[in-house]
């Protein structure tokens, strides 16, 4: 065994077990579809106004069922309650793990160690600041339930929620005061406490501010004021009522399209056997010069410690600190660590298979010519059922874990433009371009050379999958993977995987962009 070889199986080790760590340490963590959820039912409440508008209308009628659903409110408190129920879940979970961990010694010590040099103190620190951040969540959710269960006549539940809230020491004591107004404004007789309309205008947002804003100014009688609230919520729910046709319509119409054009290809292949599109060059291999070896290299040592260890170290070695409320820094922090990381890679890369330049037919192509541009775009649409199809059954899996991209929660969160727009060109252009190079490019047409086209496929789309490193996305991953290698293998130009790539992580970034400027 040759020193390059004994390397190459050590360092694959080492990436198994760091992915095999990250893979495991996502399990506890929350998945992104649950926020989401709550953010778009936060929309359908603001746009109560414009459901309450009159009109005989049975078209009118159609299209409030279809854009705010039956029974908003209720459906909306289900949402919070099961948010509520999972918060809890993984508070009892945070506190069980600290009460595990080694408990610091209350006498001085001569010279205490920094955080970062003692790793039960470090994990203490993590989990301490998790804690504070659930009990954060579940007092905001317990505010925003009581005014959900208040507007649905049940005010006695809703004052119950609220005096618990108040008698609680872990939380801020602003939300504890909240609710004490809260408490007032629907009791009987109703009580008006001072600073109450700072207070609500502080801690609570969207429809639930503006609802709590009105029980107020009636009490108060301040007819103008009532006048401005009122407005507004008409105003915005004329803008939720856009928003939702955004998120909902537009990709229930593309995924009709693409349930179609499903039915259409399957049908044709059925038909017309070889001669069908989806059959065009299915069975048709790379020519591949090099061997496994080479595969391995690429990816261990270009992708994964690239990725996993090595451009993370250089980043703990810089003097630079990120503060945490600083998105734009934090968009450029991504975009600069994503770059560096793509770059390394197609460096191995490159120095991996020049020897064996000039390179076979069809091997990192782009061809302008063939039909690339229709099916990159049909692929996308056909991408649409089939990945929701397979995320409805994962989340009945997961049950609400496995953890998520953090870059969705920070592009959801940011009300930055300019922080959009450097999400934007890593999702959307960034990552298209250097992970179907890397996946569709190199690694599906390699594995020809041992597996049939469609072996390669699916073993190129789970590790595309594994490797954004969170368990509840492998499996709609590895869907949207094996559409990305259909569409590659049929078309023989990234341009199409590039499309389809790129055209889905832009969806998805619009969708969290209208998602968080509603809330």
């Amino acid at each position: 065994m040759t020193i390059k070889r004994l390397g190459l199986i050590l360092m694959t080790l080492v990436s198994l077990a760091l992915v095999g760590l990250s893979l495991l340490g996502s399990w506890q963590e929350p998945q992104f579809q649950s926020r989401l959820e709550l953010y778009q039912t936060n929309i359908v409440l603001q746009a109560q106004a414009w459901q309450a508008q009159e009109s005989d209308d049975e078209n009118f009628q159609v299209i409030q069922g279809a854009i705010l659903g039956e029974k908003p409110l209720e459906n909306a408190t289900k949402q919070y309650q099961e948010a509520r129920q999972s918060v809890l879940t993984n508070l009892e979970k945070a506190k069980n793990q600290l009460a595990q961990l080694p408990s610091q010694p209350v006498t001085t010590p001569p010279k205490p160690l920094p955080a970062k040099d003692d790793p039960n103190l470090g994990q203490q620190q993590k989990l301490q600041q998790s804690l504070n951040q659930l009990q954060k969540l579940l007092a905001e959710l317990d505010l925003r339930l009581g005014v959900l269960q208040a507007q649905q006549g049940q005010t006695q539940t809703a004052l119950k929620s609220w005096t618990e809230l108040q008698q609680r020491s872990d939380i801020n004591p602003e939300f504890g005061k909240t609710a004490a107004v809260l408490t007032g404004l629907w009791s009987d007789p109703a009580r008006l406490l001072p600073d109450a309309q700072q207070l609500i205008q502080k801690n609570l947002e969207g429809w639930f501010r503006s609802t709590a804003l009105v029980q107020l100014y009636q009490l108060q009688q301040r007819p103008e004021a009532l006048s401005a609230v009122q407005g507004a919520q008409e105003e915005a729910a004329a803008q939720a009522v856009f928003k939702l046709a955004i998120i909902g319509i537009v990709p229930t119409f593309s995924a009709f399209i693409g349930l179609v054009l499903l039915i259409f290809v399957l049908g044709q292949r059925l038909v017309k056997g070889k001669a069908a599109l989806l059959a065009q060059n299915g069975d048709v291999p790379w020519s591949t010069p090099w061997d496994g070896e080479t595969i391995v290299q690429v990816f261990v040592l270009g992708f994964f410690l690239m990725g996993q260890l090595f451009i993370p170290l250089l980043f703990s070695l810089l003097p630079i600190q990120i503060p945490s409320g600083d998105v734009r820094l934090q968009a450029v922090a991504v975009l600069v660590r994503y770059v560096l990381v793509a770059s390394a890679a197609l460096l191995v890369l490159y120095l991996s298979i020049k020897r064996f330049f000039p390179l076979p037919e069809f091997w990192f192509s782009f061809r302008f010519q063939n039909n690339w541009f229709w099916w990159g775009l049909g692929g996308y649409c056909a991408a649409l059922p089939i990945v929701v199809l397979v995320s409805l059954i994962n989340q009945q899996l997961w049950q609400g874990r496995g953890g998520s991209n953090p870059l969705l929660q920070q592009a959801l969160e940011s009300r930055d433009s300019a922080a959009l727009g450097i999400f934007f060109l890593t999702a959307a252009i960034a990552a298209p371009l250097f992970e179907e190079v890397l996946f569709r490019g190199f690694l599906l047409p390699s594995l020809t050379r041992y597996l049939s086209v469609w072996g390669a496929i699916l073993v190129s789309s789970l590790l595309f999958a594994l490797a954004h490193l969170s368990l509840s996305e492998i499996l709609p991953l590895t869907a949207l993977g094996i559409v990305l290698g259909v569409v590659y293998t049929r078309s023989r130009s990234l341009l199409a995987p590039m499309l389809l790539h790129s055209l889905w992580n832009s969806g998805t970034l619009l969708s969290l962009f209208i998602l968080g400027s509603g809330n």
